[in-house]
């Protein structure tokens, strides 16, 4: 089912979106061509096709869950203006 020019109209109205007269006849055939091809592509058959998430098989390479830092907390605390038990005070900017 196409849209008509008062659906661009509605649709730009619903969103917020200032369209000018002249702009309506291209946002409707791009509208109408983008809908046209989800059409087609919901025409395709997919019985038993896995879905899948990327269109490359990639898998995540994962490391062992190790530190591999050593604690500096002391040190970097000692170059905070303020801090207190460990956290980094900080001037209130919200009242």
């Amino acid at each position: 089912m196409p849209l008509a020019p008062d659906d661009v109209r509605k649709v730009a109205r619903l969103a917020r979106l200032a369209i000018a007269d002249d702009e309506v006849a291209p946002t409707l055939d791009t509208l109408n061509r983008t809908l046209d091809l989800i059409g087609q592509m919901q025409a395709v058959d997919t019985t038993g096709v896995e879905p899948m998430s990327h269109a490359h098989d990639v898998s995540l390479r994962l490391r062992p869950d190790a530190v591999t830092e050593p604690d500096c907390r002391d040190a970097l605390m000692a170059n905070a203006p303020a801090a207190e038990r460990g956290l980094f005070l900080v001037p209130r900017v919200i009242e």
